[in-house]
Order: structure tokens, then C-alpha cells, then sequence
């Protein structure tokens, strides 16, 4: 049975051709070492990675592409901007409805850094306190965390009212686009946005194993990794320079081949464009979901904004029996369990079950998101 994809949140398929193009070229034709030699195919190798970096500048609104790092995925670029820039004695604030790759850096500082960290509550549906946030700011506050969409709940972060705060109180702002980077419009400077983690491999449609962080140039993170960089040999310390700082041993160079080419499809197709689909698609999805009985949505209601999953319920019935049956018996993939937000399941009441999540992208069809609604009606009709 061809599968049927609705796990885009988790990391997007099928690629674009030109993703699986440039990796496959790059890997037959070029085994260089990125920035370790002089010759024609290292060279050729550092320029995959520089015009990976400058498309990614580009789509960010960022001035100057070096201050782009280069990572394995978002959930380093957390640890490095977590770790990298609180010290002890430092406040930070975050959200109830943030994934753990905030959370566990977080508690880590908290534990090792005595850093202290203020969670700001939300609705069941995802609605920020923005009452309590502005109230959440102290005198050692020194930066704020915030996912710019729930990959549990789907729901999308007040930037704009959040990066105010920031500003009046001179706080950094760190955000994390793994939901949102590649179909929702984010230009770092307009947004008042200092640091912005983004993987690879799901909306921005490049492979496995990419992803990066973008720092603002006023900031100097420390390292969390010490090693070759291709310059500045003789010194025993870290360099200075950006991004060899943050980028230290082999970059993964047919990934970040296959990065630029999702990036450059993304800007091509325009994120517009992409995000007026996705969102026909999982408008489509929601109120399909809301009408059958015996199943809960989690997250925004019907015609609120929200990013393009939809998690849910079948009462009676755990998540993950849901999610398999899905898998054998109609060939879709969907993903079931906590995914890796214990705190937005608190905050939806669904810390003792899990969900189901369904999520699309830019290659999903009506078609497609018309069978797994006749599925769930299927499975809701004959337990």
C-alpha cells in the first residue's frame, strides 16, 4: 500500500526532485572536506555551504549571512543559544507550550547555571497570558523563549506583542521556528527576533540533519563545541569570527546542498503562496475532524489561526491504537504519543492520553486529506 504522508511537523516528504538531486550529485561528484583545502573540490564543497547560507539569509531577512550558523538541526541551535547566552544569576522566561528541546536546555542551566526559569501559562487552545508574561519580567531577566508554533497544539505565538515586551524591557528574544520556518513569514530584523533556531529538514524541505540558528550580531554566544574549523590552526582558543566559531568539525555538505535547493524551492514558490495551501489543507483537515463524533481537537478552534497540524483524540480509544490502526489498515502516517511537549499536554489536559497528530505540507492534496478524514469516519463508525 502506498503511503499516505501526514507527518510534515515530524520532518517533511517527499522532498522536492532538486533537494534529492543536489544531495545525490554532491555525494557521487564531490567528497571534499568543506574549508580544508585549497583544492578545486573542497572549494566547490565551501561554496555549497556559502549559497546555502545566503539563500537562507535571504528568506530570514537577515543582513549579513555569517551570522547564520550552520547545525545538525534546531535542537542544537536551542542548546547553543540556551547555553551559549545565559549565565548564572540570569532569569529567563519561556511558555508552557514549549517542546523539550527549550525545556530540557532550560533545566539544565537551571540546575547547573542557577539560572532561574519563569514558565508563562496558556488557554487549553494554546492562547498565550500575555498578562502574565508582561508581568513575568524581573531585573536579571535576560532573554525570552518562545516557539512560534505549538507542534502539539498548532497554535501561533503573538510575536509582534511578545518582541514589544522584549524591547521595553531589554530582553533578548529567542525564537523556534521549527513550525513555522519555510511557510510563515519571518524577516528577523522587521520582527525584533535576536536569535532564530530553524531545522532543516522539515518546512524549509531540506534533508535530515540540518538546520541552524541565526544570532544578532550584538550577540556573542559561547561555544558549546571546541574543534577544527579550516582556520586560525595555530590558536589554541575558539575563533572569534562568525559562523566558524559555532561551526566547529565537518559540516554535513551534501544536507546543506540538499538545503539549499529546499530553500531556494521555498522562495521560488514563494512562502505566501505556501502558507495560503497548507493552510486550505489543514482548514480543510480541522473541520472534517471537528464533525465526526466521538473525536476532540485539540488546540485553536475552527477558523483560528494555526500552524498546519491539527492533533485529536479518538474518544475511547489510546492514541497510539489510533494512530497504528491509521498506519496498517489505510496506509497513513501519522504520529501518535507526546511529541516531546509534556507541558502543552498539561496545558491541553491530555497528560494521561497523548494524541494524534496530523500534519501537512506543500505536495499534500485534497485527495489525500479527504482519506484520512473517510478513515477516521471508517474507524469512529466501526470501533
Amino acid at each position: 500500500m502506498e503511503p499516505v504522508y501526514f507527518d510534515w511537523a515530524a520532518s517533511s516528504w517527499p522532498k522536492p526532485p532538486e533537494v534529492v538531486r543536489a544531495v545525490t550529485e554532491l555525494l557521487a561528484g564531490n567528497g571534499a572536506n568543506p574549508g580544508r583545502g585549497g583544492h578545486r573540490l573542497a572549494m566547490a564543497a565551501s561554496r555549497s555551504i556559502y549559497e546555502c547560507r545566503v539563500e537562507l539569509a535571504t528568506l530570514f531577512g537577515v543582513k549579513k549571512a555569517t551570522d547564520i550558523a550552520l547545525l545538525s538541526n534546531a535542537t542544537e541551535a536551542l542548546n547553543l543559544a540556551i547555553k551559549g547566552f545565559l549565565r548564572p544569576g540570569d532569569h529567563v522566561i519561556a511558555t508552557e507550550l514549549e517542546h523539550n528541546s527549550v525545556r530540557r536546555p532550560l533545566e539544565w542551566a537551571r540546575q547547573h547555571r542557577q539560572v532561574e526559569v519563569t514558565y508563562v501559562g496558556a488557554s487549553p487552545e494554546g492562547v498565550l497570558d500575555l498578562k502574565a508574561a508582561a508581568a513575568a519580567f524581573r531585573p536579571t531577566t535576560r532573554l525570552f523563549v518562545v516557539s512560534h508554533a505549538s507542534n502539539l497544539l498548532g497554535s501561533v505565538a503573538p510575536l509582534a506583542a511578545i518582541a514589544e515586551l522584549c524591547q521595553k524591557h531589554q530582553v533578548k528574544l529567542l525564537v523556534d521556528a521549527a513550525q513555522t520556518a519555510g511557510s510563515f513569514s519571518i524577516e528577523v530584523e522587521k520582527q525584533g527576533i535576536d536569535m532564530l533556531a530553524f531545522p532543516g529538514h522539515k518546512g524549509l524541505l531540506g534533508p535530515q540533519g540540518t538546520g541552524g540558528l541565526y544570532i544578532h550580531p550584538d550577540i556573542e554566544l559561547e561555544p558549546i563545541l571546541q574543534g577544527g574549523t579550516g582556520n586560525n590552526s595555530e590558536d589554541i582558543q575558539q575563533p572569534t569570527v562568525r559562523p566558524e566559531r559555532y561551526e566547529a568539525g565537518t559540516r554535513n555538505t551534501p544536507g546543506i546542498a540538499g538545503l539549499r535547493e529546499g530553500v531556494r524551492f521555498i522562495r521560488a514558490k514563494g512562502v505566501h503562496s505556501i502558507r495560503m495551501e497548507e493552510q486550505a489543507r489543514i482548514t480543510q483537515l480541522h473541520e472534517g475532524l471537528a464533525a465526526i463524533p466521538g473525536i476532540r481537537c485539540l488546540g485553536p478552534r475552527v477558523g483560528e489561526e494555526r500552524a498546519s497540524l491539527i492533533s485529536f483524540i479518538k474518544e475511547g480509544e489510546d492514541p497510539a491504537v489510533t494512530a497504528h490502526r491509521l498506519d496498517r489498515e489505510y496506509g497513513i502516517a501519522v504520529r501518535a504519543g507526546y511529541h516531546c511537549s509534556p507541558l502543552g499536554h498539561q496545558t491541553a489536559g491530555t497528560l494521561e492520553s497523548g494524541a494524534v497528530r496530523a500534519s501537512v505540507g506543500y505536495a499534500t492534496t485534497n485527495e489525500q486529506v479527504e482519506y484520512l478524514l473517510d478513515s477516521v469516519r471508517r474507524m469512529a463508525a466501526c470501533p
